[in-house]
C-alpha cells in the first residue's frame, strides 16, 4: 500500500497539503468573488481559478511561476478564441479540433506538461456551449484571467511560506519507497517466495523508486542557503549512499537458500531487512513531522543469532562437514547488513542537527543531477511527422474529439457535447496502457460519484451538507489524482454535479445525463485508442540501446572511482543516476507494454532479464566498492588496480559489442578468448603473490561482473531480433 494512503502518514503527505491548498484557493476566490458580483461571475472566475490549479504541483519555486504563468497565458488564450468562435458553428468546431491537436503536442516537453494539456482541453471543453458577443467574451475571458492569476499569487505565495516543508515530504517520499523497497528485498530470504517473481518485483518498483529520488533531488539540490536546507540535503545525501549499500547486499539467493535452508538464519536475515526498512520509515516519519529522528530499533537480537549461527558452522566445519561455502555466503551478507545498520545510524544522526558544510560537493554544477525545465518550439516542430508518436496521440485526439461532437449533435436525447468531449480528453492518454487504466478509473469512479450526488440530494439536501460536500471533493480531487485516479474521479464527479445543481437545482436529469455522456466519450475513447496507436514494442530498440550507452558511460567512471582516479565520486554518481533513469524508463515501457493486446507484446522474458542483468551490474560495482572499504588495510593498490583495468577492458568489450549488432564476434567468444583468459590468468598470478584479506572477494565480484554483461548481449540480442 502507498504509504499516503496510511491514516498515520496522510494528513503529514505533500498530496494532502496539496489538497488543503487547492481548495481553500478555489473556495476563497470563490467566496470573495461572490461578494462582490453574482453566482455566474464568480463561477467564471472560479474556473479560472481552477486551470491554474491543475498546474499546482511539488516543484521548484522558478519552475512552478513559469508553469502556472504558462496555464494563465495559454488558458485565457484559449478562452477568447473559443468564447469568440462560438456563434459560428462551422468555425467552433474546426478550432476545437486545432486546439486539441495543438494542446496534445505539448506532450512533446514532458510528463509535467500533462497537466497543462489537461488545463487547455478542460477550458476548451467549458468554453465551447456560451454563445457570446465579441464584448463579452473580452468580458467573460478578463473574469476568468482575474481567477487565474489571483490563484497564481495565492499559490505561489503559499509555496514561498511552505518551501520547505514541501522539501521535506518530498524527501520523505522518497525514503518511504526505499522502506519499501527493502521490504521486497526482505522476502529474498523467505522460502515461500519465488526468487524470479521477487526479482521482477524489485525491478518494478526500481522505475516508482527512481521518480521519488528525482522529484527530492530537483527540490533538493537547487537550493540550500540555510541551516534547515542543509538538513535536507544532508538526509537527502545519505539516503543515496544507503541505497546503493543496499545494492550491494545482492547475492546468489538461490545458492543461500541451499546452504542455509534447514537453518533459523534465513529468518533472522528477513527479520533484520523488515526492521531496517521500518527504521527507515521512522526517519521519514518524523521528517514529515519537521522532528530529528533517533534510533528506536535494536538489531542486537538478530545479529546475535547470525553470530551463533557463524559460530554453529565454524564447528561444523572443523568437525570435518564441508560448509565452507555457507559461511563465505553468510559473513558475506553479514557485513553488508552491519554496513547498512551503520548508515540508517548516520541517517537518522543527519536528521538531527545542521553542520557548517553539507556533505556535498563544494560549487558542483548540479545540472546533471536535476530535471532541465525547456520549453522550445522547435522540439514541437521536430515531431509533426508521422512516425513520432506524439504526433500519432495528437492525430488520434482530434479525430476522437471530432467524432464526439458529431455524436454530442446526432443523439436523440439532450447530449451534452462539452461533457462528451471532456470524457474524451481524461481518457485517452498517450499510451494504450494508460488509456485503458483512465477509462477503468473514469467509469468506475463517475458511477459511484453520480450514485452519491443522487443520495445526497435526495435525503440530505441542505445547504450545509452540499457546501460540505462540494468543500470535501475539492479537498479530495487533487488529493488522490496522483495517488488514487479512481478516488479524484469520484470528487471530481460530486463536484461538477453538485455546482451545476447550485447553478440550475430545478434539473431532474443532470445525474443521468451525465452518466450518458460519459459512457459515450468513454466508448468513443476506447475505439480510439486503437487509432494510430504507438505500441510500446516500437520503442524498445531506442530504449535498449539507450541503457547499453549508458552502461558503458557508467562501467568507466565506476572503475575509475574504484581505481582512485577521481578526487570524488561526483562523476560515478552522476552515471548512476543516468543508468538509473534509463532503467526506470525501460521497466515502464514494459509494463505499459503487459496491458496491451497479447499480440502487441514482444520479447517479455528477455527484456524482463536483460533490466534484470543490468541492474545485477551495479550491484556488482556497489558490492566492490563495500568491498575496497572494508579491506582497506595493508590493500595492494597496483594489483588490485591491473585487475580491475583488465576487468574493465573485458566487460566494456563486451557492453561494446552488444550496442554493434553486426559485431564479428560473440559476446562469449570475447570473454573467453585466448587473450583474455591469459590476461586473467596473468592478474590473477600476480595477486596470489601478495597476500590481502580482499582477493578472494574482489576476484569473485568480477567474475560475476563479467558473467552478467554477457548474458546482457544475449538478451539485448533477443529483444531487437524479436521487435524487427
Amino acid at each position: 500500500m502507498h504509504y499516503a494512503l496510511n491514516l498515520r502518514t496522510f494528513f503529514y503527505s505533500h498530496y494532502f497539503y496539496l489538497g488543503l491548498r487547492f481548495a481553500a484557493g478555489l473556495v476563497g476566490v470563490t467566496l470573495i468573488t461572490l461578494q462582490f458580483a453574482d453566482m455566474a461571475i464568480a463561477m467564471t472566475v472560479c474556473i479560472g481559478a481552477l486551470c491554474t490549479a491543475l498546474m499546482d504541483m511539488p516543484s521548484p519555486l522558478r519552475h512552478k511561476f513559469n508553469e502556472m504563468s504558462a496555464s494563465v497565458l495559454l488558458c485565457s488564450a484559449v478562452t477568447l478564441l473559443i468564447s469568440l468562435c462560438a456563434p459560428y458553428h462551422w468555425l467552433l468546431m474546426t478550432m476545437l479540433v486545432l486546439i486539441s491537436f495543438g494542446a496534445c503536442m505539448m506532450v512533446v516537453y514532458g510528463r509535467k506538461s500533462m497537466p497543462l494539456q489537461l488545463a487547455t482541453l478542460f477550458i476548451m471543453t467549458m468554453s465551447m456551449e456560451h454563445s457570446m458577443t465579441a464584448y463579452e467574451s473580452f468580458i467573460h475571458t478578463g473574469l476568468f484571467t482575474l481567477g487565474a492569476v489571483a490563484y497564481l499569487a495565492y499559490a505561489m505565495g503559499i509555496s514561498w511560506i511552505l518551501r520547505h516543508r514541501i522539501k521535506q515530504q518530498v524527501l520523505a517520499e522518497a525514503l518511504f519507497e526505499l522502506a519499501a523497497y527493502i521490504d521486497i528485498k526482505a522476502d529474498f530470504y523467505d522460502t515461500r517466495y519465488n526468487l524470479t517473481e521477487q526479482f521482477n518485483k524489485l525491478i518494478r518498483h526500481q522505475s516508482q523508486l527512481a521518480d521519488r529520488q528525482q522529484a527530492s533531488r530537483d527540490l533538493i539540490l537547487r537550493s540550500h542557503n540555510n541551516a534547515k536546507d542543509a538538513i535536507v540535503v544532508q538526509v537527502h545525501v545519505c539516503m543515496l549512499d544507503l541505497y546503493e549499500l543496499i545494492l550491494s547486499t545482492h547475492t546468489d539467493y538461490a545458492q543461500l537458500r541451499v546452504h542455509l535452508a534447514d537453518s533459523p538464519v534465513l529468518k533472522t536475515l528477513h527479520d533484520l531487512a523488515y526492521k531496517a526498512a521500518r527504521d527507515i520509515e521512522s526517519v521519514a516519519y518524523d521528517v514529515t513531522r519537521k522532528k530529528a529522528s533517533y534510533p528506536e530499533i535494536t538489531y542486537e537480537p538478530e545479529l546475535d543469532a547470525i553470530e551463533a549461527e557463524l559460530a554453529a558452522i565454524q564447528q561444523r566445519i572443523e568437525e570435518g562437514k564441508p560448509q565452507q561455502e555457507a559461511l563465505a555466503v553468510l559473513r558475506a551478507q553479514r557485513n553488508k547488513i552491519r554496513a547498512i545498520i551503520k548508515m540508517i545510524g548516520e541517517l537518522h544522526q543527519a536528521s538531527q542537527k545542521a553542520y557548517d558544510s553539507t556533505p556535498f560537493w563544494a560549487d558542483a554544477d548540479m545540472g546533471p543531477f536535476l530535471s532541465q525545465q525547456k520549453y522550445e518550439l522547435r522540439m514541437v516542430l521536430s515531431h509533426l511527422r508521422m512516425d513520432s508518436p506524439i504526433f500519432r496521440f495528437a492525430l488520434r485526439v482530434a479525430m476522437a474529439i471530432s467524432v464526439g461532437l458529431l455524436i454530442g449533435a446526432w443523439l436523440p436525447y439532450a447530449a451534452h457535447s462539452y461533457w462528451i468531449v471532456l470524457t474524451i480528453v481524461i481518457i485517452l492518454k498517450p499510451s494504450f496502457s494508460m488509456t485503458k487504466q483512465r477509462r477503468r478509473d473514469r467509469i468506475v469512479g463517475t458511477v459511484i460519484g453520480c450514485v452519491i450526488t443522487a443520495l445526497i440530494l435526495k435525503f440530505l439536501n441542505y445547504p450545509s451538507v452540499i457546501l460540505g460536500a462540494l468543500v470535501l471533493s475539492t479537498v479530495a480531487m487533487p488529493t488522490f489524482v496522483y495517488l488514487r485516479y479512481r478516488y479524484a474521479a469520484v470528487a471530481v464527479s460530486v463536484m461538477i454535479l453538485l455546482q451545476m445543481y447550485l447553478i440550475a437545482p430545478g434539473n431532474e436529469n443532470l445525474i443521468m445525463e451525465r452518466l450518458i455522456d460519459t459512457i459515450v466519450g468513454a466508448a468513443v475513447a476506447t475505439a480510439f485508442s486503437f487509432v494510430l496507436a504507438n505500441w510500446e514494442y516500437q520503442t524498445l530498440p531506442r530504449l535498449v540501446r539507450g541503457v547499453l550507452d549508458v552502461n558503458l558511460r557508467y562501467m568507466q567512471a565506476s572503475f575509475d572511482l574504484l581505481q582512485g582516479k577521481g578526487k570524488d565520486d561526483f562523476a560515478y554518481r552522476i552515471e548512476r543516476k543516468r543508468l538509473m533513469d534509463s532503467l526506470a524508463a525501460l521497466s515502464s515501457a514494459l509494463m505499459r507494454m503487459l496491458d496491451e493486446p497479447a499480440s502487441k507484446q514482444r520479447a517479455v522474458e528477455d527484456i524482463n532479464l536483460f533490466i534484470v542483468q543490468n541492474y545485477l551490474l551495479m550491484a556488482h560495482v556497489a558490492a566492490l566498492r563495500a568491498i575496497l572499504r572494508r579491506h582497506v588495510k595493508e590493500l595492494p593498490a597496483a594489483q588490485v588496480n591491473a585487475m580491475l583495468a583488465e576487468s574493465h577492458d573485458q566487460v566494456v568489450q563486451i557492453l561494446e559489442h552488444a550496442l554493434d549488432p553486426h559485431a564479428a564476434e560473440a559476446g562469449e567468444d570475447a570473454l573467453m578468448s585466448a587473450s583474455t583468459l591469459n590476461a586473467q590468468a596473468a592478474a590473477a598470478a600476480a595477486a596470489a603473490q601478495v597476500p590481502w584479506s580482499g582477493w578472494p572477494l574482489v576476484q569473485r565480484r568480477i567474475r560475476l561482473l563479467q558473467a552478467d554483461a554477457v548474458k546482457i548481449i544475449v538478451h539485448s540480442e533477443a529483444i531487437l531480433r524479436d521487435v524487427s
